[in-house]
């Protein structure tokens, strides 16, 4: 598994670069294909002005996998509950992906 991660107006420290790579690891538990030389992760956080305080940093994950790319972002004042909440939304989406794969599916699929 390739995790990339920039940073803009944003530093992370190193406890937080490990909770992410651990985090993003978890995905891998629900597809293999995840942790494939051909896909890769990558993470941008970025620390924007805005009227409400906890909105000022933007965490977007971008997973690319073999003939898909899976995408979530938050908003939350903290990087680890931004990145909590994109995992949230990608696990159904990597389950789909999954599910798209299988034997079953494709057989299920052209029956109907």
């Amino acid at each position: 598994m390739n995790i990339q991660h920039f940073e803009k107006g944003f530093h992370y420290n190193d406890r937080e670069l490990i909770i992410v790579a651990r985090k993003l690891g978890k995905l891998a538990t629900y597809c293999r294909q995840v942790k494939d030389a051909a896909s890769f992760i990558r993470v941008d956080a970025e620390r924007q002005a805005s009227k409400k305080e906890r909105d000022q940093l933007l965490v977007a994950v971008t997973v690319n996998l073999p003939g898909k790319r899976l995408f979530s972002d938050s908003r939350r004042n903290d990087v680890i509950e931004a990145l909590d909440r994109c995992i949230e939304k990608l696990e159904p989406q990597v389950k789909r992906y999954k599910e798209m794969g299988t034997v079953r599916s494709k057989a299920r699929h052209a029956r109907k």
